[in-house]
């Protein structure tokens, strides 16, 4: 039958999930070391990437090319993105129980400082979001990878938004509904990502779409 053909949307549906449950797996088991996770997730959204233009099939070998190749640059991303969040956790978590405790002008002040550490983390967000993928796509300095995820991020806000929205209905679905679709995880909500910031990152990589959605070089 033509809707069991491996060229029929269902079939290619079936195999993408496929992909994302085997991507998820590689990602966790990559990131175990915690230190990792920097390297794990540019390699997720390089070999996503690949399968969403249709590039080349082989996930495990994209992964782990991926994974050695951006592995010192990732990491320092990672342990940069990761100190900040918890600088400004922790921040939230005092502030917010100084707010609870004070009273007029101080109780003002702590808000007002909450306010900012809030701000603070929407533009760790925005940038934890963009830096990964866009390390899988171009090659540029740390600094400049901050920057332009951030640029990139509020340029591109509804992306942003349905990217982030993602992630969150995924952890949503898998903590208060249904546990088993943690088996897509991270590989899934990758996959939902790459499709949706493709043509971006085709655009800021300088790469012709015609050329990205053909053969890998």
């Amino acid at each position: 039958m033509k809707f069991f053909s491996y060229e029929s949307r269902f079939s290619q549906l079936l195999l993408k999930l496929c992909y994302a449950c085997y991507l998820n797996l590689l990602w966790f088991v990559c990131s175990i070391p915690i230190v990792t996770i920097g390297a794990s997730t540019t390699a997720l959204y390089y070999a996503s990437l690949k399968v969403v233009r249709d590039e080349d099939s082989h996930v495990a070998a994209l992964f782990f090319r991926s994974f050695r190749q951006n592995f010192k640059q990732a990491t320092v991303l990672w342990l940069i993105l990761l100190g900040a969040g918890l600088f400004l956790g922790a921040d939230g978590y005092i502030l917010y129980h100084l707010r609870l405790s004070s009273n007029g002008t101080m109780a003002v002040m702590w808000t007002l400082i909450l306010a900012v550490v809030i701000a603070a983390a929407v533009v760790w967000v925005i940038v934890a979001e963009y830096v990964f993928p866009l390390l899988a796509s171009v090659a540029n300095t740390n600094k400049a990878m901050l920057k332009n995820a951030f640029l990139i991020g509020t340029h591109y806000l509804f992306a942003t938004i349905l990217v982030f929205a993602v992630h969150f209905a995924m952890f949503f679905v898998v903590v208060a509904w249904f546990t088993p679709l943690i088996v897509f995880g991270e590989g899934l909500c990758a996959l939902i990502s790459a499709w949706l910031l493709n043509r971006i990152l085709i655009s800021v990589s300088g790469v012709p779409e015609d050329k990205a959605e053909g053969d890998a070089p």
